[in-house]
């Protein structure tokens, strides 16, 4: 009899604290379907200090296209989300590209901070320009933390493509190589970004750069895998 009393209070605690965590996730992410396959899309984040966050109208689109039609994933349509909206926990996959300034005040940094701690994760793409300006604003949002620089062995690069030497090469701007940075909040990557690649200008539509198609076909290949990999497929 104790035994089973034993059992029975195991099970109610466990249940407990699997709802408790379930409603947890609800509280910071809106739903419970923010890793659902078919509700996931790609949130743009418009940021402040000048640096143009609107930048590529067709990649994003053009890159969720092509998710949805090499992968079993179902996707939804772009949004554009500022840190401090009350939807931007509905939200995984956050998204900054542009040129020039970004900025972050007091509120927006510890909101980040909050988000990407949580379950969050942000990609950036440098389009150019934007590389001093979102170092310094990252580190006001981890001042515990570096950018590193991910090696070409790491997951990443071969989740779902095989990228065997790491970033690829999409746009040349200074002609250094490129690099994907990263960082983590308890083994987990919350922030990659990517410099002297330009990714995500690999996805516009090919008249806009008169890019190479196997240029942006590399470009799109690598989204699919930042995807994938934050993910978990």
């Amino acid at each position: 009899m104790k035994l089973l009393t034993f059992f029975i209070v195991a099970f109610l605690l466990l249940f407990s604290c699997a709802f408790l965590l379930a409603q947890e996730r609800v509280k910071l992410f809106g739903s419970d379907e923010y890793k659902d396959p078919n509700s996931f899309t790609i949130a743009r984040m418009k940021y402040g200090g000048g640096g143009d966050w609107y930048w590529g109208r067709s990649a994003v689109p053009n890159m969720l296209d092509f998710l949805k039609e090499n992968t079993n994933i179902s996707v939804g349509e772009e949004v554009w989300v500022s840190i401090m909206d009350k939807e931007l926990f509905e939200y995984p996959f956050l998204f900054i590209t542009g040129h020039g300034n970004v900025f972050f005040n007091e509120q927006e940094t510890k909101r980040l901070r909050n988000y990407l701690t949580c379950g969050g994760f942000l990609f950036v793409n440098d389009s150019y320009g934007l590389d001093g300006a979102f170092r310094r604003e990252i580190k006001k949002v981890f001042s515990d933390k570096d950018l590193v620089e991910l090696p070409s062995s790491h997951g990443i690069y071969h989740c779902f493509y095989d990228f065997p030497k790491g970033l690829p090469k999409i746009h040349q701007h200074d002609g250094k190589p490129p690099q994907g940075f990263g960082i983590f909040h308890e083994g987990r990557l919350v922030v990659f970004y990517v410099y002297e690649s330009d990714i995500s200008d690999g996805w516009e539509d090919p008249e806009v750069h008169q890019d190479p198609p196997d240029k942006r076909e590399a470009a799109l290949r690598m989204g699919v895998n930042i995807i994938t990999w934050i993910l978990g497929y």
